[in-house]
């Protein structure tokens, strides 16, 4: 046993912060602390200890956000808001619509059933929320998320995503449960008319059992509906979105592999995210559910046969010398994805004649990335027509000549169509781990990308929205079940 660093982290019983180790053990990484009140808990922070440490070597701080909108007060996690210590820039950001939702799914942390209110921002917050969210400096968001709850419930959701558009954001995408969209390729089409780039499609399995369990419903035909009418709606941008617990689904990652490489037409992402433990649950229990990034690379490699291996996995801030030599060279700044190392993990799947062959086989990801180091620095210096040569020489290590163009597209031009090309040959594959009060960890929350709006001009990192904050943000404009209704003539026992 070892001690790797300090850190600091909440009690999962009050939710004060309180120090934190995070050490190995028999190869394994885990976080422990204690609460002066409520004693002393300890928790698997990643299940590998050589990989954790391998992804270590990625890390890459940034500088944040330079209009904060909040000050630093009560010190992290509560100042949220983004407060002075936020150390990343929005990479996508979350707005939900409302907490009403078509289903009452048990892992579910954001739904009115479970809340006992409604939530709904009105049209004249949302568009607040989004101005907000583009005056971000020095990068404004360009990514969004309409989120909730179910978004699709709500009417005027096209209204939403049209002035998204307006405003600025390249990529709006809608989260659903798929209901909706099963129900009608004319609303499929709507959601494309009005300018949706991408469904972020929930997709736990392709049992009926994972559903029952996670959904509390079989709703394995109304996934395989929605994604039928997406694809005759034209909609060619869906990401499989799955829910992953232990002893449940996790024996499912590579049929879903499979399935995404039969419907390369219209999947581009599988992101997968390791179930975040709500509520008190006992240490054995919390054991028997928990499941970390580790667990979900090894459990690739051994589903597809090494077909995908551990070793093809990176975690997020690996691009960060790409955005940083792309910025220098054109004199703007771009997008850094300066996630905590230990955040999410993903690779590149390429689909060749129905068969899957990850990016590494046809590029050697680490000379590539310290090339790009390279060209920042000289870009950097002022010595652009050496970058730009060392940028070209980046090329020799990728093998195959259509990656080539499409990975040269990006880093030349820079836009979002290029990046979009690319998306659109290949299948990204990812494991993101959202924390929750049993093994949060505030140095991971400082460099969140992923970021929600609310409607009194703050912006919360995702890990203590859902952990700490949602429950006072929700509560100040929520309305009780009962009186919603009664507004809005629904019956008490009807359904949302």
């Amino acid at each position: 046993m070892k001690d790797i660093k300090t850190t600091r982290s909440i009690c999962p019983e009050c939710l004060k912060a309180i120090d934190a180790t995070i050490f190995e053990d028999e190869g394994k990484v885990f976080i422990k602390k204690e609460c002066p009140e409520h004693g002393a808990f300890q928790e698997i922070y990643w299940s590998d200890y050589d990989q954790y440490m391998r992804a270590e070597k990625f890390r890459y701080d940034g500088e944040g956000i330079s209009n904060p909108r909040t000050e630093k007060k009560n010190g992290c996690p509560y100042d949220c808001g983004i407060c002075p210590e936020h150390k990343s820039h929005t990479a996508l950001a979350i707005i939900d619509v409302t907490n009403r939702c078509n289903l009452t799914c048990p892992v579910c942390f954001a739904n009115a059933a479970a809340a006992g209110y409604v939530y709904e921002p009105t049209k004249e917050q949302i568009t607040g929320m989004l101005e907000n969210l583009r005056a971000n400096k020095p990068v404004p968001a360009t990514a969004l998320q309409f989120s909730g709850g179910e978004p699709t419930i709500r009417k005027d959701l096209f209204d939403f995503v049209r002035k998204a558009k307006e405003l600025g954001f390249s990529h709006v995408e809608i989260n659903t449960n798929g209901l909706r969209l099963s129900q009608s390729v004319d609303y499929c089409r709507d959601l494309k008319a009005a300018g949706v780039s991408t469904v972020y499609l929930q997709f736990d399995g392709l049992t009926p059992d994972v559903y029952k369990f996670i959904r509390g419903v079989d709703l394995l035909d109304i996934k395989m509906k929605a994604i039928e009418n997406l694809r005759q709606a034209g909609i060619d941008s869906v990401v499989l979105v799955v829910t992953l617990v232990k002893g449940v689904n996790d024996h499912q990652l590579g049929d879903i592999i499979n399935f995404a490489v039969k419907n390369f037409d219209v999947v581009r992402c599988i992101n997968v995210q390791p179930v975040s433990l709500c509520g008190r649950l006992p240490q054995k229990q919390r054991e028997n559910m928990r499941i970390t990034i580790p667990d979900f690379m090894k459990k690739v490699e051994e589903q597809t046969n090494g077909t995908i291996k551990v070793s093809d996995f990176y975690p997020v801030p690996t691009v960060v010398p790409v955005s940083k030599a792309v910025g220098a060279l054109k004199d703007r700044r771009y997008l850094e994805f300066t996630a905590h190392p230990h955040c999410g993990m993903a690779t590149y799947l390429l689909v060749e004649n129905g068969k899957i062959i990850p990016i590494t086989k046809y590029g050697n990801i680490d000379k590539f990335i310290s090339v790009m180091n390279k060209v920042y620095e000289d870009a950097a210096k002022g010595s652009k027509t050496k970058a730009k040569l060392r940028l070209v020489s980046s090329m020799r290590h990728i093998k195959f000549g259509f990656l080539r163009k499409y990975v040269l597209g990006v880093i030349t031009s820079g836009d979002y169509k290029s990046l979009g090309d690319l998306q659109r040959h290949a299948i990204l594959l990812s494991a993101m781990h959202f924390m929750d009060p049993y093994n949060f960890d505030l140095e991971r929350v400082q460099r969140c990308l992923i970021h929600y709006a609310v409607p009194d001009g703050r912006i919360i990192p995702f890990c203590t929205m859902n952990s700490i904050h949602r429950t006072e943000v929700e509560k100040k404009l929520g309305v009780p079940i009962k009186e919603w209704k009664d507004k809005h003539k629904v019956e008490i026992s009807q359904p949302f």
